[in-house]
């Protein structure tokens, strides 16, 4: 699982309070990143992570989706950074959608997630148009911090030890040099 797929398991468990599955494996090499149920309302979720930091990468768009594109070495990354790729490769695939049903996630019966690290408004209105809810993973973070700060629990975890250290930081008072 990659950092950033833990961090948004750590915000979706510890802030929202839903329950988790990561890293579903599917047919096709393919995987759902994160499947979450609200224990109160019982709402379903299918979150998927793409996160990147790089200047060019970075913004989620709605840029045309071509999976012979996604196959060149090229242009791979900027196609998985279209909407394009996750309604066909992330959430429309049909081994991902043989494997939400093994679940229980039926058609229309859930919520669709995106986490990236912001989008074009021509990339939200193509989400708002399919359904799909936008998470900005710099808020996600800033909430993490929020809730880990006054925290006393002590994680095991590497990466969830590692943001309520972080968070706790940012609480204390900086010392001034003497």
């Amino acid at each position: 699982m990659e950092t950033t797929e833990r961090i948004v398991e750590a915000y979706v468990r510890y802030v929202k309070g839903w329950a988790t599955i990561p890293n579903i494996r599917c047919d096709g090499q393919l995987e759902i990143d994160l499947l979450a149920i609200d224990p109160i309302t019982l709402n379903r979720y299918h979150i998927e992570s793409g996160v990147s930091v790089s200047v060019a990468y970075s913004k989620l768009t709605s840029k045309p989706y071509s999976e012979s594109a996604r196959k060149q070495r090229g242009k791979a990354a900027g196609q998985r950074r279209t909407i394009g790729h996750f309604v066909k490769r992330k959430f429309g695939d049909r081994n991902v959608v043989k494997k939400l049903k093994e679940y229980g996630f039926k058609r229309g019966k859930y919520t669709k997630v995106i986490v990236s690290w912001g989008w074009t408004d021509d990339a939200a209105k193509e989400a708002r148009k399919r359904r799909i809810i936008l998470w900005d993973f710099r808020d996600l973070m800033m909430e993490i911090a929020e809730t880990f700060r006054t925290k006393r629990s002590y994680f095991t975890d590497d990466t969830l030890r590692t943001l309520h250290l972080f968070s706790r930081a940012g609480a204390l008072p900086l010392k001034q040099d003497e």
